[in-house]
């Protein structure tokens, strides 16, 4: 077990490891490296080629689903699934099981979707199978308790419904995975002895499922190496099981420890303030990590009045930071506990034309047009495919109404047929135009079958999209969005025409590739993912990556930690760690800031600072603000400071505000614009005019950049030093 500490080089050791053992004669066919992301996986195999070559091409490397989808492909059969089985994502599972909830007649608000998803999920990672949920006691009463007694018999449905589909969520690659190998022991026998090395990374994030098919495939040769922080453990929310990891010990015995200690990634004094917090935590693997870099700057503490204020502060000190320090703008990154609190932090940016990329966004596979074409891919290598099929069969507009797609799927349940089967036979189970249309539509996808047996997986592709009407219906679309969906088919079809022609793998066929997309974890298809833009995303997103300068905002009780996680110690120990890999983000340079009051639900309600606060070591911290209390100082920590705001009358929060309130900048005392401050026609500006800002003060023209409609102007303010502001936006007064 390598337990590595934040920053401290874990990909690295898993490169060389995996190399070692192939220049030491081991068969890369035998090693197996899991992982939890593709990036991570590339990134592995990639470093490992450059190290032994070819060879690292034989290693089975990939993310969990990923691995277990490929055995599966070859031994579904054994547990009745086709081998060329559809996989169904979130969107098409939760749309399932809409039309279930529908068909049941059930309240769709009570059984909402997303927590009936999340039941099923759950049980899935436990590897409680429909027929034991329904007999399990325990659970059924709590489902009951809840006014939910359904969801067993949802369950229940929806499984049925994904078998006769040929069809298996993202949870069933790991269910079924289960169930092969506990079902076929001579199947567990092969895959025992083929994989005599097994690796796996991030093992502190692994759920039950996970740490039970990795236990038995190790079983034989006991050869297995974790590596992982318990630290940095955040994923309980989606079944990951911290225990894994800190029992890895009990599990195996006579298990070797090494410990990697030393940070290379941020400065002593966010390493140690790092160590402050994360000590706090009661159920944690003992280390101490450390860092031989600069001392570095000591964090600085922002306080805001409200949400908006808050991301107007962290903007001016991107601005103010980028400006002094030579910084690009892809050096910056605002980290937040949820994806709601980037509003304020977004606004603040576009008033002073700060360029930013906001992740988890709707990513390029989520759009849906790229679902729909996609659609018309399953379907083409797997008919039985009933969520592909009801998406697309009146998609572009071919004449089946609702009406008729609800005649298919009655007459298919009572005779117990798949949908393709009534949609092949229509002229026995439809009348007229529509038994015509649904007939067409069948014998289109037959020609697509019988194209893909032959073709290259971009010409199957390309023929698909121009025949089944989705490209002439968008090309059609004259509007600024559909020429944008249009696009994105056009960029779809690009990246299926680079896999046919990459080298470096054997089967190109477009079932393979449509494998691969379903498997993508964290896919992000900007045109130009090296732009120098400043990176927003959630703490959960950040796990990973780095950056000089980091934000992290909204540090308030019930924001972080959240609400939600305060009625165990279990639940505040993983927001801690959720706390700590935010803060070991960091290079260079770390903000923290938080807001005393914040709009929930129309109401403005007064915030108290985070407990997290209060434990870093005072000794790094520095306020950028006057406390509030005597109480409050580096010595006492921030308990005056929520003292204060507790004995504040409440009125303060109803009571309008005054129309000029101290700021809380961490920019310089705020400019007093001059009486009358009105905006210039800049557009005869020139380098060396003095100009006024209503916030920057005075300042001098020293470059002018860029065309008529995006003029870059960079300004040297008295005040604040250099700035550049796009014209357009920046409101100045000639003087």
């Amino acid at each position: 077990m390598i337990v590595a500490g934040a920053g401290s080089g874990k990909t690295r050791v898993i490169t060389y490891r995996v190399a070692h053992l192939i220049r030491q004669g081991v068969d890369p066919f035998n090693i197996l490296v899991l992982t939890f992301t593709n990036k991570a996986a590339k990134e592995m195999r990639e470093r490992i080629m450059k190290v032994v070559g070819q060879e690292a091409k034989n290693i089975w490397m990939g993310t969990f689903h990923s691995v277990f989808a490929r055995i599966l492909r070859v031994e579904a059969e054994l547990i009745g699934y086709p081998k060329n089985f559809t996989i169904y994502d979130t969107d098409d599972s939760k749309s399932l099981l809409r039309a279930i909830i529908k068909e049941m007649n059930l309240d769709d608000k009570l059984y909402n979707v997303n927590h009936v998803y999340g039941r099923i999920s759950s049980a899935k990672n436990n590897l409680i199978s429909p027929q034991e949920y329904n007999k399990n006691e325990a659970i059924m009463a709590e489902d009951i308790a809840n006014g939910r007694g359904q969801i067993g018999q949802l369950y229940m449905t929806y499984a049925q419904r994904c078998y006769r589909a040929g069809a298996m969520d993202f949870d069933d690659l790991l269910f079924k995975t289960n169930v092969l190998l506990n079902k076929h022991p001579d199947v567990l026998h092969k895959y025992q002895h083929q994989f005599k090395y097994l690796m796996v990374d991030e093992y502190q994030d692994t759920n039950f499922s996970q740490y039970l098919i990795v236990k038995r495939l190790a079983a034989v040769s006991e050869n297995i190496c974790v590596v992982g922080d318990d630290a940095q453990s955040i994923y309980a929310f989606r079944g990951a099981n911290i225990q894994n990891i800190l029992n890895f010990q009990k599990d195996y015995p006579d298990v070797k420890v090494f410990k990697l200690e030393q940070n290379y990634r941020s400065t002593k004094m966010i390493v140690n303030a790092a160590n402050s917090v994360i000590e706090k935590n009661k159920n944690q693997l003992e280390k101490n990590v450390f860092s031989d870099n600069e001392e570095g700057e000591k964090i600085k503490v922002a306080r805001a009045f409200s949400d908006n204020e808050e991301g107007k502060i962290v903007a001016e000190a991107i601005a103010q930071e980028k400006s002094l320090k030579g910084l690009q703008y892809k050096d910056f990154a605002i980290l937040y506990r949820t994806n709601a609190q980037s509003r304020a932090m977004e606004e603040a940016l576009r008033k002073i034309g700060i360029p930013y990329k906001l992740y988890g966004g709707t990513s390029f596979y989520q759009r849906k047009e790229i679902k729909d074409l996609i659609a018309y891919f399953r379907l083409t290598f797997n008919p039985n495919d009933e969520e592909a099929l009801k998406r697309v069969i009146n998609y572009p507009r071919r004449g089946i109404g609702d009406t008729t797609i609800e005649k298919i799927m009655v007459t298919a349940d009572q005779r117990q047929f798949r949908l393709w089967d009534v949609v092949v036979n229509a002229q026995m189970f439809l009348d007229g135009r529509s038994a015509t249309a649904v007939g067409n539509f069948g014998l289109m996808i037959q020609s697509f079958q019988a194209l893909a047996k032959t073709g290259s997986a971009f010409d199957v592709a390309m023929h698909i999209a121009q025949h089944c009407g989705i490209l002439k219906d968008l090309y059609e679309d004259k509007s600024v969005e559909g020429l944008s969906r249009y696009e994105n088919i056009q960029e779809l079809l690009n990246g299926i025409k680079e896999f046919s022609e990459r080298e470096d793998i054997a089967e190109k066929g477009l079932d393979i590739f449509m494998q691969d997309i379903a498997l993508l974890t964290n896919d992000d298809n900007d045109k130009d993912p090296n732009a120098d833009t400043v990176s927003l995303m959630t703490i959960h997103s950040s796990k990973g990556l780095e950056y000089p300068v980091v934000f992290i905002v909204g540090l308030e009780e019930n924001l972080f930690p959240s609400q939600l996680a305060l009625n165990s110690r279990s639940e505040l120990e993983e927001e801690r760690r959720l706390f700590y890999v935010a803060v070991t983000r960091a290079e260079k340079k770390l903000h923290l800031s938080y807001a005393t009051s914040r709009y929930r639900w129309g109401t403005l309600n007064n915030c108290e600072p985070s407990r997290f606060l209060d434990e870093l070591d005072p000794s790094c911290l520095a306020l950028d603000f006057q406390p509030r209390s005597p109480m409050t100082s580096m010595d006492g920590g921030f308990q005056g400071e929520r003292m204060a705001w507790k004995q504040k009358d409440q009125d303060t929060f109803t009571k309008p505000k005054p129309k000029v309130m101290k700021t809380t900048s961490i920019l310089p005392k705020a400019h007093v614009p001059t009486e009358g401050f009105s905006p210039s026609d800049t557009t005869g500006l020139q380098v060396g005019m003095e100009v006024e800002h209503e916030r920057f003060g005075f300042g001098k023209v020293v470059n002018l950049e860029g065309n008529k409609q995006d003029i870059k102007a960079t300004i040297f303010f008295k005040e604040l030093g250099q700035k550049q502001l796009l014209l357009k936006f920046a409101k100045l007064r000639i003087v």
